[in-house]
């Protein structure tokens, strides 16, 4: 059986981080040219120089937050914002709608939003047929894993979500191979089935996507005879990252560069360090460059036993956006970072907020190399310019702060 789903997978990194670079620039000259957003985000940008990471970090993130409200301003003239380069007709078969609203265009492109290699890796094959339970109603996801399993050689049943027991009997008399939706409907199936006395046995693999799926779960639904992985992908960027027969991580896709970046800026972390995932977008159709995800990862080291010679992500660790409700005021992991870039002193910073019944008490704990006179004084006196507001400043040794990705933890008492 094939092992792979193409010989991408396994190309030599440096070879695939050449041709990565080797496309970028094109791709930077595209958005540009046909993209209007793009054009004014990276102007006087010199596309033929966006050829390596660190030429890549130097140019500006856009945040789901720029592109909702790009969209809203140009709401009459161009649902997208400026963002597509396409034009509605056979060139756009759909256009999805996802909460705020965005507003997210599909191309024509067999396997458009690249999830055949997710499904791939998860076990499925040509001939499967697959029981989709992604909502088929405005949002893209159920096209996303539709369009993948159509280029695996899967055929497919549009289940979408609900109707718990129409799905059982048409799991019983279909008898499909696998199931894609979220890992919370798929749980609530095997318990009406074992409830009900349905065979839904056929059901041996399965995809997940749009959830978490931990371990525990992962591990229940092995028991109920049924191997699920998961997959990460998103209706603005396509497949990012997808688990393998390993369980050690997800592998990035091959369509993508990814970086991770602290919360806030877009200044790279190194591997292993808990930030933002930024994902620049090789999609013509739909050029997102540094698109600042909202979601917290880190980059594992190695490469998947599997063979797949990617990098990969440790998964989904919670949202990047920590901006926080402080004494009236909203302080963002922005603010928390432009503090410390006043400091070279400065290795990491976490803005604590305790208290309880409105007596919101902020803390600013640092790791610095070192503890000149007068440096807490400093700090607090740049924390009170930037945010408004007073806080205490804690100096630390370095890697004192837990490498989790936060920037503002909210420690206040609700009850």
């Amino acid at each position: 059986m094939t092992v792979f789903f193409d010989a991408l997978e396994t190309r030599d990194p440096s070879q695939r981080e050449a041709q990565l670079f080797a496309a970028l620039p094109g791709q930077v000259a595209h958005a540009q040219k046909f993209s209007p957003a793009l054009a004014e985000i990276l102007n006087g940008v010199d596309a033929a120089q966006v050829d390596s990471r660190e030429a890549l970090a130097r140019l500006p993130v856009t945040r789901k937050h720029d592109l909702l409200d790009r969209q809203k301003a140009m709401r009459a003239i161009d649902s997208f914002g400026g963002f597509s380069t396409l034009v509605r007709g056979p060139a756009m078969p759909r256009i999805f709608a996802s909460p705020g609203p965005v507003y997210e265009p599909e191309g024509a492109r067999p396997d458009y939003w690249r999830t055949a290699r997710a499904l791939f890796a998860a076990g499925f094959r040509a001939g499967d047929l697959v029981h989709n339970s992604f909502s088929y109603h405005m949002t893209p996801g159920a096209f996303m894993m539709e369009c993948g399993a159509h280029a695996v050689g899967c055929t497919v049943f549009p289940a979408g979500v609900g109707q718990t027991e129409q799905q059982l009997q048409a799991i019983a008399e279909l008898r499909p191979d696998g199931y894609v939706g979220t890992p919370s409907f798929l749980r609530i199936l095997i318990e009406k089935a074992l409830e009900t006395g349905s065979d839904i046995s056929t059901l041996r693999k399965g995809m997940t996507g749009g959830e978490a799926l931990p371990p525990t779960l992962r591990d229940w639904f092995g028991q109920h005879g049924m191997a699920v992985y998961q997959s990460y992908a998103t209706a603005d960027l396509g497949l990012i990252a997808y688990e393998t027969q390993a369980r050690e991580g997800l592998v990035l896709d091959e369509g993508v560069i990814v970086e991770i970046v602290r919360p806030g800026t877009g200044d790279t972390l190194p591997e292993g360090e808990v930030g933002e995932l930024v994902v620049t977008s090789l999609n013509p159709d739909y050029p997102l460059i540094r698109f600042g995800t909202g979601d917290l990862s880190a980059m594992l080291s190695g490469t998947c036993p599997t063979g797949r010679s990617n990098q990969r992500i440790k998964g989904w660790m919670g949202r990047a956006d920590q901006t926080t409700k402080i004494k009236g005021m909203f302080v963002h992991p922005a603010q928390v970072a432009e503090v410390t870039r006043r400091f070279p002193e400065v290795l990491r910073a976490r803005l604590v907020v305790s208290g309880e019944k409105a007596n919101d008490v902020m803390t600013l704990k640092v790791e610095t190399t070192a503890n000149a006179h007068g440096l807490q004084d400093k700090i607090s006196d740049a924390v009170r310019e930037v945010t408004k507001l007073r806080a205490t400043v804690e100096l630390l040794t370095p890697g004192s702060l837990p490498n989790d990705g936060k920037v503002i933890e909210d420690a206040r008492s609700y009850q």
